[in-house]
């Protein structure tokens, strides 16, 4: 017996590490990123921003593993094992969506439930059971949700080269009821690592979350994982614990851990933007993990919570506090969709690492640098501008008896570098639908507040999201305190001259509303348009004499859904739309909104956040006319972007059939593609140039000839190798 132990021991390496099979037909050598096979292993070498790194991958019993990784000739680790975990559920549609699919008479209508449980919001597939009200076909069992953690059987390897970047694929991943494969991602120029496992399912109703990471980390006297809280403090865990039995938390600002290994540092984060689907709050959940599994090895890596879980409430009186109580309670319970996985669409689930030769301190200043600091980059000749908050500030503001108290939404914005913010009171809170007396009240302490807490750099614009003759939910906003009803009754005029508030609007149907828009120079758009409230519009209303009139500026865009398979940010619902509005008429546009409410300067806002770049010399003053901010919007002289890319210059060239999309952009993460998009009244068609040429933080004007001729509209489109980008508004052709 003893003989077969030695026998087995010197047989191991053979079993274990046979000769690796890659295909390497789709490599090509170049300076600063090469690859390699030697024996059992596939070494690839990069140059990062300053020192060479090294990674080398390797299969064992048929599991992939990462047998090293250094940077500057040092090694950070070795060892390593890729972990993925999927835990699954039910897609459904919401009740939400059912209603106005019921006043447009297709609630009954097969394809059309199929296709609008796609764009579901208020969705909780893992909460078992649910909110009653929330979808059809609840409660939910235990049943539905299924975890899954990634087995691999692995033959071979395979590398492919793509501009600036190598990719490293390996078959034979079976992730529960997904399959496909794992991949590695190395990019010259920078010291970023992207693992991802690349997969797909075939059953009909998917929604899902996952975990990703990295196991078998030694624990050394040197090893420790280092984050900064939410309030920024710097904090450390050395693995002086007991082991864990399941993944360490951690609520990290900026989504960012880093593993020191005494040789230097690894940082873990997700996507920034792609990895999250919309929520009604920013709570940060703990992004990234640890979990040490013996005395001598842990783990680490991203992940999402299981649930919601409830905004802090706030109120002074009884009546408000119950009302935050019970509205952070079925925030909670009702929403947390998760991912789309439609069947048969590849969804790509993927974790970032950065190789930095230096400490956490140094290698967390190098990370934040993809972000700007989390941050929406000051850009010369631009203002940055969001909207549709509920934030319930009006309501707030009476509570406290103040209207001097800073709300905690006000720092938050600010610290984004927020230059613009267009708010959405009234909607659940407040009386919206009161004749007067009570509604203008509270309109003037909205008003009261927005000029009080303004600032000269920092507008905040009372906006609302009415929902009262237009159809669908929408947000509306003037160049000035406008004070209105939506309700008008009796002998009451459609304008009054008010002894306290001045002029006032009475508004008793659509026809009316859109006069006092264009009395007044206001502007209004589709909220979340073919989603929530307003599933089914604008195309519903796309006749209509508001909708054809140029104050109605088009819809809003927020990444709602998420689909790990689509390559840009709200791919078919977003842009469908935008594409379709163009299409149908006259200039229509897409303006990026947050749809969220209570959020404090601790929660993780940048990342569900896509802001407005609006072309401004300067913010006007609250007491100015507002009008200069909303005729940009009007002109379409504003861009869309997650951050990380900025469109600084985008113009047609040329005035005949022969023309020239021309864009400068500036971006942070590896480039992927730019695009030209446009259409003829009918269809949509698109130019995609790849740009992975482009390594990371760089700037470059991209030039796409195309025809004239036969294209009504064209619009430009730039996207980053983790999912971020920013888009133009349509530009119509004379």
């Amino acid at each position: 017996m003893a003989a077969m132990r030695i026998l087995l021991l010197l047989c191991a390496p053979i079993l274990l590490h046979g000769a690796l099979s890659c295909d390497l037909s789709g490599y090509k050598a170049q300076p600063g990123l090469q690859a390699r096979v030697t024996g059992d292993n596939l070494e690839v070498t990069w140059t990062g921003n300053q020192a060479p790194l090294r990674a080398v991958f390797g299969i064992e019993n048929g599991t992939p593993v990462v047998r090293e990784l250094a940077v500057g000739g040092k090694r950070l680790a070795a060892g390593l094992r890729p972990e993925f975990e999927v835990k699954a559920g039910v897609r459904r549609i919401s009740n939400q969506q059912l209603a106005p699919m019921k006043e447009l008479g297709i609630d009954q209508d097969a394809a059309a439930l199929e296709r609008e449980k796609w764009n579901v919001f208020w969705d909780a597939p893992l909460q078992v059971p649910g909110s009653l009200r929330t979808n059809p076909g609840l409660p939910r069992n235990a049943g539905e949700v299924r975890v899954a953690k990634a087995k691999f059987n692995s033959k071979g390897c395979a590398v492919k080269t793509d501009g600036v970047r190598l990719e490293i694929s390996f078959d034979g991943l079976q992730l529960g009821i997904f399959s496909g494969r794992l991949q590695f991602t190395v990019y010259r120029g920078s010291n970023l690592l992207r693992q991802e496992a690349i997969a797909k399912t075939e059953e009909p109703s998917v929604a899902y979350k996952y975990a990703a990471g990295l196991a078998g980390m030694p624990v050394t006297d040197t090893s420790r994982v280092v984050w900064r809280d939410v309030a920024r403090a710097w904090q450390k865990y050395e693995f002086g614990g007991a082991p864990n039995d399941d993944a360490v938390a951690l609520r990290a600002r900026n989504r960012l851990a880093m593993v020191e290994t005494g040789s230097g540092t690894i940082a873990v984060f997700p996507p920034p933007h792609k990895f999250f689907f919309a929520r009604e709050i920013e709570l940060n959940l703990g992004y990234v993990w640890y979990r040490k599994d013996q005395d001598n090895r842990f783990a680490f890596g991203v992940r999402h919570g299981d649930r919601e879980e409830m905004f802090r409430p706030y109120g002074v009186s009884d009546d408000v506090w119950t009302r935050r109580v019970n509205q952070a309670r079925s925030f909670g319970t009702g929403n947390f969709a998760l991912y789309n996985a439609p069947p048969g669409t590849w969804q790509r689930m993927a974790v970032y690492y950065y190789l930095g030769a230096g400490g956490a301190e140094a290698t967390q200043k190098a990370v934040m640098a993809f972000t700007h600091d989390d941050t929406f980059k000051p850009l010369p000749g631009y203002k940055v501008a969001i909207s549709h908050f509920h934030t319930h500030f009006n309501e707030l503001l009476a509570d406290a008896g103040t209207i001097d108290m800073q709300p905690t939404w006000l720092p938050t914005f600010r610290a984004l570098g927020v230059n613009i913010a267009m708010m959405s009171d009234f909607h659940s809170d407040g009386h919206p639908k009161d004749e007067g007396p009570l509604r203008l009240k509270e309109q003037k302490v909205y008003f009261d507040g927005c000029r009080r807490h303004s600032d000269k750099d920092f507008l905040i614009m009372p906006g609302e999201e009415p929902d009262a003759y237009f159809r669908g939910h929408y947000t509306m906003v003037f160049p000035k305190p406008v004070y209105w009803t939506h309700v008008r009754k009796g002998q009451t005029p459609f304008v009054e001259q008010h002894p306290e508030y001045g002029q006032v609007y009475h508004v008793g149907n659509a026809e009316e509303e859109l006069r006092m828009l264009t009395e007044a120079g206001g502007l209004a758009w589709q909220a979340h348009p073919r989603t929530k409230g307003s599933t089914g519009f604008p195309d519903a209303i796309k006749d209509t004499a508001h909708f054809r009139s140029d104050r109605y500026l088009g819809g809003s865009f927020q990444s709602l859904p998420v689909d790990q398979s689509q390559r840009r940010l709200c791919e078919v619902r977003c842009f469908g739309t935008l594409d379709d509005m163009n299409n149908w008429g006259s200039p229509k546009y897409m303006i990026a909104e947050g749809d969220t409410y209570q959020k404090v300067p601790e929660d993780d806002t940048f990342s569900h956040l896509i802001v407005n770049y609006v072309k401004l010399d300067r913010v006007p003053a609250f007491d100015e006319d507002w009008s200069p901010v909303l005729n940009a919007m009007r002109r379409g002289d504003f861009f869309v972007t997650s951050g990380e890319v900025l469109i600084k210059d985008a113009r047609v060239e040329g005035t005949g059939a022969a023309r020239v999309m021309s864009a400068e952009v500036e971006w942070t993460f590896p480039m992927e593609f730019v695009e030209l998009v446009w259409g003829d009244g009918k269809t949509v068609n698109r130019q995609v140039v790849s740009a992975t040429s482009f390594a990371a933080f760089g700037t470059n004007r991209f030039r796409i000839p195309f025809e004239a001729a036969g294209k009504k509209w064209v619009r430009f489109a730039a996207w980053d190798s983790a999912g971020n980008g920013a888009f133009t508004q349509p530009l119509h052709l004379k």
